[in-house]
């Protein structure tokens, strides 16, 4: 289905050519009714037709239930002479599915071999002209003094069949695809879309006799978020007819009317009331004169009572206007909060509901303190406001930094009334492209506070558009439901206005010191105005850079960048354990990965599969998945350019066609989304900032090393996911798996999610192992072979490190064998042997001669006793023979002197020798 417009986007399961831009694919199954009431012909007769020449059709039914099978000619006037009407079966008589109704015998058969049948049903599946009974409409959506020209211009835009599908237009018209069919009984319709983008209005609606819309079915397509869709609704007997409209949208500009100064009473228009009639309110007298209320900040009041901005380097709260004092600067931007005229960058307008044509009323009223919406000409109408801002103005250090998004931000206060299911809607355009839904608010909401991220720089618009019911009801039983804004506050817009100064950074000059911008990653001091940089591991909150308190730190296990914009892992991480530490190093895994999900089908069998784009770490925290809608990239002719909407993050999804459905070389990619913008950070824990990483989505890990998770954050908010979308990446160590590695879903969701908000992912990979060190190897010393030994160094099994160090070379040693030691041993102990030995007997020897001595000197001891001569000397003496002979009293042993002469000492120290004198005479004891 083609957009009307410029950025719409509402497509179907394609399979064959699309629309140039965004197409708007629409396949239609309709299954209607039983029969089609037909008229009978007539004819001149002529000659008498052949069978071959008409065919069989029923009469309608009448009153009592029955009719008539009659015969009519293929071409009226060409024979005559018909086979006669015959009594036809009963209206509510159908056969089954896979018979179809023979006219002939009037009775069920079954299908020929390779052909189907659908009962009471008939199908429209081949597209490559309108089939009959489909008419295809076209109107401006816009009323004006031109509109006749306008709608001329609209004739060619109408709905064209492609084939396998049937496509709506691409401008700035409304197209309609009606068919009409009268059923004999109840039944349904069922139709398969394709509509990613909600920027355009797409609807379905059925009427009956009296042309009134089936309240029961709503009408409001929504977006296809999954690929293709199935839609039914159920039919009444009797005749239906099926509206698919496309409406492009835009705002007509109307004045609002003003209530400055003089309070001026007019009825609201379109008048619907009666002033007349008994107990009527009168229009109060107008020109009663009050006090003027406020401006709005950065506004002053000149002398005829209007507000008028104030110059540049100036602020106010609504009355005059003030310098900024020295070493400040103008915070420019859009307050609104006194609604006493529109401002002249808003529009307003009523929307048709039913037919979506733009009436001339306005659809918000002023009304001093808050603006509100006005009662239109319908409930199911849209009040439609907007406000146009041509582009920002963001400091300095925002501009520098390249990954920050953020240039500006809208933030207004709101709160709806409602009875029964109205609806507010928020939608941002860019570039005066149409606008795209951001928010949407169903029944009465208490006083609350959004606000909305602005990522680019150009011109912008913002709507707010509220519908009472959405049922189609021409009527205005709920004019008491309204809208209400209070106040809608934009920063760093260009041109604007300013309620405050703020603080700015001093730079000194000829004629003294004037404002000037902090390099990116510094913050103001407020009291010197000087710049500082942030500390590290610190970012800089961009919007605020006043004192330290900006500088926040960063998630465990990240670091900042140069510019301290953002938080992010340079692919490296420790963990420590009372043993050891652990170093990771996972530049192997930097460069950017993609995952398919499991194939999800449709009702009709068609495929589709969810496309995941991850970037772990690195690259100086930039984001580098990327994910496209590339479905307007396929119709562009080849050398063109054209226009398709992409999305950066850490890690982003996309819906992917396969080529087998579109009919392309290369599948089509469609409704990009980011679900990672901010690295929150990394740790082996399992929650972080309120993010879980659930262990048991995946299968355990049996190394014994826990896994390192990478947890991110989306900037995407949205009524389901009221903190926005997150991430977490396991990174698991397994040597098995060699770089890259694998990536897995969880087993029990398949498509990375189990809450549409919280997804999950595994990656293994060798190099998600810790890096080596010298605790994963051991050495292996082998023996001595021929003089030489080595010593060899091997990893521990089984290896659970990856990079590192490297295993130390071999090492060669000399060293001498067993035969060698043993040579030297008993060598050694032969000397030792021999050496004793010679002691033995040199002390031996020895000893005999000590005991001789000895000997002697005992006998000339008892020689004095007995007055003997005194012995000159009791040394030998010169001359002396030292072999004199001794006569012992007994031959002895070795052993057996040694035992004597150890048992014969004397308590004097003495010893008692027995000696025998050469005389023969008796023995004495010395």
């Amino acid at each position: 289905m083609a957009e009307p417009g410029h950025s719409h986007h509402l497509s179907a399961r394609v399979r064959g050519r699309t629309e140039r831009r965004i197409p708007r694919l629409l396949r239609l199954l309709l299954w209607a009714g039983t029969a089609f009431q037909v008229t009978q012909g007539t004819g001149p007769e002529l000659h008498a037709c052949k069978e071959s020449e008409y065919h069989y059709e029923y009469t309608a039914c009448d009153s009592t239930g029955s009719r008539w099978r009659v015969a009519v000619p293929h071409t009226p006037g060409l024979c005559t002479s018909l086979p006669d009407p015959v009594k036809g079966t009963e209206c509510s008589f159908s056969c089954n599915a896979g018979e179809f109704l023979d006219m002939k015998d009037q009775s069920c058969k079954p299908c020929a071999e390779g052909r189907y049948s659908l009962g009471t049903g008939i199908r429209f599946d081949e597209w490559d002209e309108l089939p009959h009974g489909f008419a295809s409409l076209s109107a401006n959506m816009e009323l004006d003094d031109s509109a006749a020209e306008s709608t001329g211009n609209c004739t060619s835009s109408k709905w064209v069949p492609r084939g396998d599908y049937i496509a709506s237009n691409t401008d700035e018209c409304t197209a309609t695809l009606m068919y009409a069919v009268n059923l004999k009984q109840s039944g349904t319709v069922n139709f398969e879309y394709y509509y990613p983008d909600s920027s355009i209005i797409f609807e379905f609606f059925v009427q009956n006799d009296q042309c009134q819309p089936n309240a029961d079915d709503s009408r409001w397509m929504k977006t296809t978020e999954k690929g293709w869709e199935f839609h039914s609704v159920e039919l009444n007997r009797g005749n239906n007819v099926l509206y698919w409209r496309t409406t492009a949208f835009s705002v007509w500009t109307k004045v609002p009317k003003p209530v400055l100064t003089q309070l001026m009473y007019k009825w609201a228009k379109p008048k619907i009331c009666s002033e007349d009639l008994e107990g009527a309110v009168k229009l109060p007298v107008s020109g009663v004169k009050t006090h003027c209320p406020p401006c709005n900040p950065g506004f002053f009041k000149t002398n005829n009572s209007t507000c008028q901005p104030c110059p540049y380097g100036s602020y106010s709260n609504g009355s005059d206007c003030t310098r900024c004092p020295a070493g400040t600067e103008p915070a420019v931007g859009f307050e609104y909060k006194w609604w006493n005229t529109l401002p002249t960058n808003m529009e307003t307008t009523v929307l048709s509901g039913i037919n979506f044509e733009y009436k001339g009323m306005t659809g918000w009223e002023v009304a001093g303190d808050h603006i509100y919406t006005a009662a239109g000409a319908s409930d199911n109408d849209f009040m439609i406001l907007t406000l146009v801002v041509p582009g920002f103005r963001p400091p300095q250090s925002v501009m520098a930094d390249t990954e920050n998004k953020e240039v500006a931000r809208i933030t207004f206060v709101f709160e709806t009334l409602c009875t029964v299911n109205c609806e507010l809607y928020f939608m941002v355009g860019v570039n005066s492209r149409t606008n795209t839904p951001v928010e949407t608010w169903k029944g009465s909401k208490g006083k609350q506070s959004y606000t909305y991220i602005i990522e680019e720089n150009t011109t912008t618009s913002f709507t707010w558009a509220f519908q009472r019911t959405t049922f189609h009801e021409a009527s205005r039983k709920y004019t008491n439901d309204v809208a209400k804004i209070y106040s809608i506050n934009v920063t760093n817009v260009m041109n604007g206005v300013a309620s405050y100064c703020r603080p700015c950074a001093l730079e000194a000059s000829d004629v003294g010191s004037s404002c000037t911008s902090c390099p990116a990653g510094y913050y103001i001091d407020r009291d010197s105005g000087t710049c500082h940089s942030c500390p590290s591991n610190t970012i800089l909150k961009a919007h605020q850079p006043y004192g330290v308190q900006a500088c926040v730190p960063c998630g465990p296990g990240t670091k900042n960048n140069k510019i301290h914009s953002l938080c992010y892992n340079d692919c490296t991480f420790s963990r420590n354990t009372p043993t050891r530490t652990f170093n990771y190093n996972f530049s192997a895994l930097a460069n950017t990965v993609t995952l398919a999900g499991g194939p999800s089908f449709t009702s009709k069998g068609l495929k589709y599969f969810h496309h995941f784009t991850l970037s772990l770490c690195g690259n100086q925290g930039r984001k580098m998945s990327v994910c496209t809608d590339n479905v307007t990239d396929l119709r562009i002719p080849e050398g063109e350019s054209g226009f398709s909407k992409s999305i950066t993050a850490y890690v982003c999804q996309a819906v992917i066609i396969p080529p087998e459905v579109t009919g392309y070389k290369a599948g089509v990619s469609s409704q990009p989304v980011s679900l990672a913008d901010r690295l929150i950070g990394v740790t082996t824990d399992m929650t972080l900032d309120g993010i879980t990483s659930p262990a048991e989505l995946f299968h355990p890990e049996s190394l014994g090393i826990p896994d390192v998770i990478f947890f991110y954050r989306s900037n995407d908010v949205t009524q389901s996911c009221s903190s926005g979308r997150s991430t977490t990446i396991r990174v698991r160590c397994n040597p098995q798996k060699t770089v890259p590695g694998s990536l897995l879903l969880p087993g029990t969701c398949s498509d990375g999610t189990c809450d549409g908000c919280n997804f999950h992912f595994l990656w293994e990979s060798a190099a998600a192992c810790p890096l080596c060190s010298v605790a994963d190897y051991h050495a292996i010393v082998s023996s001595c072979v021929a003089g030489i030994q080595k010593t060899t160094y091997v990893w521990r099994e089984p290896k659970l490190c990856s990079g590192g160090i490297s295993l130390p070379e071999q090492r060669v040693t000399i060293c001498k064998t067993i035969d060698f030691w043993l040579k030297v041993g008993i060598s050694a102990g032969t000397c030792t042997a021999i050496l004793l030995t010679v002691l033995t007997c040199y002390f031996w020897k020895k000893n005999q001669k000590l005991e001789y001595k000895y000997s002697k000197l005992v006998m000339n001891a008892t020689l004095k006793d007995c007055d003997l001569p005194a012995a000159d000397s009791c040394a030998i003496m010169e001359g002396e023979d030292v072999e004199d002979d001794l006569i012992f009293t007994s031959k002895k042993s070795l052993f057996g002197k040694i035992k004597s002469f150890t048992s014969k000492r004397t308590p004097d120290g003495f010893d008692s020798v027995p000696l025998k004198t050469s005389s023969g005479g008796p023995d004495m004891d010395l």
